[in-house]
Formats: C-alpha cells, sequence, structure tokens
C-alpha cells in the first residue's frame, strides 16, 4: 500500500450503478455483464471504497414482490456488513420507466406524479433501512422537447410541492435524512428545468423546509454547461448547502460522458480538491465523496475496478498536490490578504458615518490599477506542482 491508496477515511464511495455500468451507450449493447450487489460491495471492498450508494431499482428490481424485495435486501445488508462499507446516500430512479416520459414530479398527469411519490417513499424508506443519511433527488426527465406543453412555471410548482411532501414523510417518519437535489441542463430530455446549481440553490429557498433540503453537484452536469464547476461548489459551500457530491470527468459541450475522475480537465480537478479540501486554510467539505462516473466502454471486468482505484488515486494525488501548492512560500505570499486599516473596518455592515468615510478616503484609481498582481507567476507555480516539478 503507498500514500495513494484509498482508506475508510477518506470517505470514496461508487453508485451500483456506476461500477455496474456495462458499456452499453446508444450506439451498442452492453460489452461487461452485470454484477450482482452482494459481489459489488466485495469488490469496492477489495479496492478500497468506504461506501456504496444506489437508485432503489439497482438494488430490488422494479415491480418485485415483497417477500423478494425482503430477500435481496437482507443478503445485501449482510454483504454490508461482512466487508465493512456502508451506505451513505439512496436516491430514486424516476426515469428509466416509460411512465416518467413526460417526468416524474412535473408531469402533466395527476397518476404520473402521484406514482413519483409512491415510488419515492418506499425508496426513501430502504434508504433508511440501509443507513442512508443523505437523499438525492436528480429530474432526469424533468423537462421538455416541445416547451409548449406547459408552462415552466407549474413544472417548478409541482416540483416544490413533491418536495414539500416528502419532507413532512420524513420529519412524520423522524428519519434521521436530508434531501440533495441534482441538477443538469440537458439530456436525456431537451431542456431540464433548474439545469444548473445555483437555479437549485434558489429553489430551496422557496421549500417549506429549506433547512432540510442542499444541493448534490456532479462535475459532468456543470461542466456540460460551460461553467465552472468549482465556483459552483463554492457557492453551495458558502451557504452551507453542499450535502453530496458527484465526482466525474467531462468535456465542455458534450454528452454527459461520466469519465474517471480527473480523466480530464486536470486544473479544475486540482481546484475543486483544492477546494474540497480546504487545503487554502478555509474550512473543507466534510461529506462523502461520492464518484458518479464509469469505465470507458473498452474494458471488461477488471477495466472496471481499474477505473474504481484510479478515481480515488486521483482524487488522493490532487489532495497531496494542493497541500503542497498551499504551502508553498510565494503561493502564499501572492494569495495572502491585502490589509489596509483604513479601509477593512468600512467594507461591511452599513452606516452613515461608513458611508461618508468611504466617500472621504483618498484613493488614486491609476495608482492602484499600476499594482501587478502577479497571478501569471502564481498559475506558473500551480502547473508546477501539478506537473510534480516542485
Amino acid at each position: 500500500m503507498d500514500t495513494f491508496d484509498p482508506t475508510l477515511a477518506d470517505r470514496f464511495s461508487f453508485g451500483l450503478w456506476t461500477v455496474g455500468n456495462t458499456g452499453r451507450d446508444p450506439f451498442g449493447e452492453a460489452v461487461r455483464a452485470p454484477l450482482s450487489p452482494t459481489y459489488t460491495v466485495r469488490k469496492l471492498a477489495e479496492c478500497g471504497a468506504w461506501g456504496v450508494n444506489l437508485h432503489d431499482n439497482d438494488l430490488v428490481p422494479f415491480g418485485a414482490p415483497a417477500s423478494e424485495r425482503d430477500r435481496i435486501v437482507r443478503e445485501f445488508k449482510s454483504a454490508l456488513a461482512e466487508h465493512g462499507l456502508c451506505v451513505p446516500m439512496a436516491t430514486t430512479n424516476l426515469f428509466s420507466h416509460p411512465i416518467f416520459k413526460d417526468g416524474a414530479f412535473s408531469a402533466n398527469d395527476p397518476k404520473v406524479r402521484a406514482f413519483a411519490l409512491r415510488k419515492s417513499m418506499d425508496a426513501i424508506d430502504l434508504g433508511v433501512e440501509l443507513g442512508a443519511r443523505t437523499y438525492v433527488f436528480w429530474g432526469g426527465r424533468e423537462g421538455t422537447e416541445a416547451d409548449a406543453c406547459r408552462d415552466p412555471r407549474t413544472a417548478v410548482a409541482r416540483t416544490r410541492d413533491a418536495l414539500d411532501f416528502l419532507c413532512e414523510y420524513v420529519r412524520e417518519r423522524r428519519y434521521d435524512l436530508r434531501f440533495a437535489l441534482e441538477a443538469k441542463p440537458n439530456e436525456p430530455r431537451g431542456d431540464i428545468y433548474f439545469p444548473t446549481t445555483g437555479h437549485m440553490l434558489h429553489f430551496i429557498s422557496t421549500l417549506a423546509h429549506p433547512e432540510m433540503v442542499g444541493v448534490n453537484p456532479e462535475v459532468a452536469h456543470e461542466t456540460m454547461a460551460g461553467l465552472s464547476f468549482t465556483h459552483g461548489v463554492a457557492q453551495a459551500m458558502e451557504a452551507g448547502k453542499l450535502f453530496h457530491i458527484d465526482l466525474n470527468a467531462q468535456r465542455i459541450g458534450r454528452y454527459d460522458q461520466d469519465f474517471r475522475f480527473g480523466s480530464e480537465d486536470v486544473r479544475q480537478a486540482f481546484l475543486l480538491v483544492r477546494l474540497l479540501e480546504g487545503t487554502m486554510g478555509t474550512e473543507p467539505y466534510r461529506g462523502p465523496l461520492h464518484f458518479d462516473a464509469h469505465a470507458y466502454r473498452s474494458e471488461d471486468e477488471a477495466g472496471v475496478w481499474d477505473f474504481a482505484r484510479g478515481c480515488m488515486r486521483t482524487y488522493k494525488i490532487l489532495k497531496a498536490r494542493a497541500q503542497a501548492f498551499d504551502a508553498d512560500p510565494l503561493v502564499r505570499e501572492i494569495i495572502a490578504d491585502v490589509k489596509d486599516a483604513a479601509v477593512d473596518p468600512l467594507l461591511a455592515g452599513y452606516t452613515r458615518e461608513k458611508a461618508s468615510s468611504l466617500r472621504a478616503l483618498a484613493i488614486d484609481p491609476s495608482a492602484v490599477a499600476k499594482r501587478g498582481l502577479r497571478y501569471e507567476q502564481l498559475d506558473q507555480r500551480m502547473m508546477e506542482h501539478l506537473l510534480g516539478v516542485r
């Protein structure tokens, strides 16, 4: 074992659907056999993972009778106990079955919305039974191609009604559970409601129990829209709403690729890990680190476990690089806060006196603008740390 091999303390998790991805895509059939949930638990434990996450139907097939459901869950719990893994997060598949072709919570047919609520309640019960503390909602079918089918405000209101309903369900049952909402701009719908983490953060503020609801940002989903994932995560952290996170890799402007973490845009992956780990001296994220990605279609089963180990090792390598970068004296010098005893007290907490003092300050804009900020030097130093020459 070396420094970059994962341990339980790293809080790394995978979904049954991630390592269980068979390599099927819209243009080709599966290239790998499905993996049973109990086998997946064993193999993830061998790789050094801490947790395993699931949609309801990743574990219990859709429509399975109660006796079959109980047997599957019993065997899965036994495997978790045997191999020392936990289930930190669960979610509901509200996108695969044809009933959800027009959405789930936002669908025009009230029977579809009723079915989505019922399925979610059952899946919440399952997640809690397995020990999940976070419950994710991704609205994969909550969107449109024919946008005239409904007023988008109706979709927002219906989604609010659903989440308020499910929050009350969790409260009434006294579950120790909170919700995390996952944004995506498109795919499988032409446009998906709440396309970014910023949309979700505002929506949460309109709920009856906003304290129960946060976000689950995903690298690929924000990158598809050409946005800085690190900035979105930082806003969620600043708001106290980063309840869970999905790590993978993505090229801008492409379909949802779900590549191995760090395999694209290493700079952004580095900046993300730096943020999450708080190596700048800021408060770190302490929740699960979930890899929502899958192995290339080129791989057999052995390649799946290479993929899983690669996600975890890359994260730990980037963490070490971030620690070294932020301990670098030159970096600390360049990014140190500029202190001005006369100005700093005036910049927060409005009073009439502070406003008058700000107006009276002698500031020469041209002189201030002449000062170089040394960001070229900072960025080059970051690259040298990333490339391993520092």
